[in-house]
């Protein structure tokens, strides 16, 4: 795919899907650098670990400014806790977007003037989260239909230099997934929702992070690719009583 000693940094990649897109660019032949405020619990082969508050501005132009050469922005770094939105002030839900918008906004200027010499893509994660209400998150959700646009809107500017896609992710199964659906029971019962009928896996989202980041990718810019399994069915088929057996 053309990504051997390619430089690719992925924020927040010591867990979970970023751990997953960490690893599948080793494997596709790229030098990996992740970062994030906390190292990893378990080192990821083949993976240079530098600590970095993504929130920090200037840190994060440090960062930057400090590397000989970038190829692919993996901006995965996200997240949020359940809440609702009267539990929490107006603050607190901006912190969440901050993360899940502005740092994205960030890392991408920071790391533009490397992008340009090298002809280089951005790959921004998203969330099923950005286009469908998320009672419960939010401000999640609406950070993440910020970045979406964002991503399109940077693909216009920043052509032909940079190519600018988002991965538009649905539920994944990593170390935390019980603290969102429950034990085992709980994550089968959610799996069946999905068309696929099972939560993707890191890897899943790591190998379209690949493909985008790739040369087989070179046409492709401001596009919003969906790893979510064939997305949710409708409430309301299980709901009709049109054609269901008595």
């Amino acid at each position: 795919m053309g990504l051997d000693g390619k430089v690719v940094v992925v924020t927040g990649g010591t867990r979970g899907v970023g751990a997953g897109v960490a690893r599948a660019f080793v494997e596709a032949g790229a030098k990996v650098v992740v970062c994030a405020r906390r190292p990893p619990e378990v080192p990821l082969a083949g993976v240079e670990f530098r600590p970095l508050d993504l929130r920090d501005a200037a840190a994060v132009r440090a960062f930057f400014a400090a590397l000989p050469r970038v190829d692919v922005l993996v901006n995965n770094a996200g997240g949020t806790p359940y809440r609702r939105l009267t539990d929490a002030d107006a603050e607190r839900h901006a912190r969440v977007i901050e993360l899940n918008l502005v740092a994205p906004l960030t890392a991408s200027l920071a790391a533009y003037e490397h992008l340009t010499r090298s002809r280089g893509s951005i790959v921004m994660i998203g969330s099923v989260s950005g286009g469908r209400p998320s009672p419960g998150s939010a401000a999640y959700g609406a950070a993440k239909a910020g970045l979406d646009n964002l991503a399109r809107s940077m693909a216009v500017e920043w052509a032909p230099h940079v190519r600018v896609n988002t991965l538009v992710v649905g539920m994944v199964r990593t170390e935390q997934t019980h603290l969102h659906y429950g034990g085992e029971d709980g994550m089968a019962g959610v799996s069946r929702t999905v068309p696929l009928g099972r939560l993707a896996e890191p890897a899943d989202v790591g190998a379209a992070a690949v493909f985008l980041a790739s040369d087989d990718a070179a046409y492709i810019s401001g596009a919003s690719l969906h790893v979510h399994g064939g997305g949710e069915r409708p409430a309301f088929l299980d709901a009709a009583t049109v054609n269901k057996e008595a």
